[in-house]
């Protein structure tokens, strides 16, 4: 690409629509707050290239939802690929150690996704997030008193109580060892900046070496289950594929690499952005004290005034369009669902918070389409409960300096460091 062709931000290819050197104020790893740039985006270049990324950026509802839907021209296979190449010390770290899996299910494309998808489903079931329940209720309660017991009365949300409910969660689900939280967490912090983030060869290093570690540990649950069985999900995969089902040992692998990270990391994010948000706007907080069944509703508000994942890929499989703007065949693009959430054209007022806006459920933080999040039902089951115990036992909680928290930076992921609240004694 020539340098004027870069400042231009045209794209590579010839085809790209034109972007003015500020990108209408857009930052693609900034997270503090993009939102009044995907407002100038949405009304002055709703699909834009942006060369710093090579991606084609689709702010619109209609149009991310129209990508999402239309998987024959537009594959997920690069949803998992990392935004900046692997160095080569990276990726000999990662070939030594045998590391051979790319995706459970987000960056397949059928007819695989839908083989894969199918079995499990089966074993993704309803019975299993509710006979969680009780675990998740009582693990949120625990965590809430050894917060309550601190003599500060202040706490974090994120690392008090969002940060182990949903790792637990998932580990029980699958059949591991739930006194390893830490350790799952340093494995999907390094997934998120292998793949999403923005780090040198050099910064890639002890990622590389921990995704080593992660996926190994991925294919000893799943000899683990062959040999002892369980009551788990990955015993329910092994044992469907004992039964004649068309999965592999290391397609099942792939799914545990992939609910070990998206069964709790966006689900973190979650509970973390509820309490944040509903606190920020202290009517809705006052609300769901007063009204628990209000609960659902503010967490779909939540998800589309702050979801946890803000924008996603695709690659053009041909030439093709969107909104007017020509798409040449390889072309990637990063559909921002963040900014479609704010679309005045879906809904309205779209920049104010309403817990009682009866389209909120239409956002599109978890996908569209065959891709459509697996777990949103447990993610918003845990963010449930813990809304439920936080606004029963400490319905005082104040949020501090909710302005100042800062985001991870990170193409695809709004993720808080840190959410801290405080209360009164007499309030808890």
């Amino acid at each position: 690409m020539s340098s004027s062709n870069v400042a231009a931000g045209v794209c590579p290819m010839g085809h790209g629509a034109t972007a003015p050197a500020d990108h209408h104020g857009f930052e693609p790893f900034t997270m503090e707050n993009p939102f009044p740039s995907y407002t100038n985006l949405r009304n002055e270049q709703p699909v834009m290239f942006d060369e710093r990324v090579g991606l084609y950026v689709v702010t619109r509802y209609h149009d991310v939802k129209a990508v999402f839907e239309d998987w024959e021209t537009f594959s997920s296979e690069n949803a998992q690929a990392p935004v900046r190449k692997r160095g080569p010390q990276a990726t000999k770290i990662m070939n030594d150690g045998g590391f051979t899996t790319y995706s459970g299910l987000s960056a397949r494309r059928p007819p695989e996704h839908t083989r894969i998808r199918a079995i499990a489903q089966k074993a993704f079931t309803p019975r299993r997030f509710k006979a969680l329940e009780p675990s998740i209720r009582a693990n949120v309660i625990e965590s809430i008193e050894t917060m309550l017991a601190r003599e500060s009365n202040t706490g974090d949300i994120v690392k008090d109580l969002a940060y182990a409910i949903p790792t637990i969660t998932i580990l029980t689900l699958i059949g591991a060892d739930v006194s390893q939280v830490d350790t799952y967490k340093r494995w999907s912090d390094s997934r998120a900046a292998m793949t999403w983030g923005d780090l040198s060869d050099e910064e890639q290093i002890p990622h590389a070496h921990n995704l080593v570690e992660y996926w190994a540990e991925c294919m000893r649950l799943v000899a683990h289950a062959h040999e002892h069985g369980g009551d788990n999900l990955t015993a329910d995969l092994v044992k469907a594929q004992s039964e004649g089902a068309e999965i592999t040992d290391h397609e099942i692998a792939s799914l545990l690499y992939s609910l070990l990270f998206a069964g709790h990391e966006t689900t973190t994010t979650l509970i973390s952005n509820c309490v944040r948000v509903l606190l920020a706007h202290r009517e809705a907080w006052e609300q769901v004290v007063q009204n628990p069944k209000a609960i659902p509703a503010a967490i779909d508000e939540v998800l589309r005034y702050a979801g946890s994942i803000v924008g996603w890929r695709r690659k053009a499989l041909k030439d093709t369009e969107v909104a007017g703007v020509k798409i040449p065949e390889g072309a990637e693009l990063l559909l921002l669902m963040g900014a479609a959430n704010r679309d005045e054209a879906r809904f309205e007022d779209p920049e104010t918070f309403d817990i009682a806006r009866t389209n909120a459920r239409e956002h599109l933080s978890f996908g569209f389409g065959i891709h459509y999040c697996l777990g949103n039902m447990l993610a918003k089951l845990q963010a449930k409960i813990a809304l439920e115990e936080l606004t029963s036992r400490i319905p005082g909680l104040e949020l501090i300096d909710g302005e100042g928290i800062e985001f991870r930076k990170n193409l695809s992921f709004r993720v808080p460091e840190y959410v801290n609240v405080s209360w009164k004694e007499s309030q808890a």
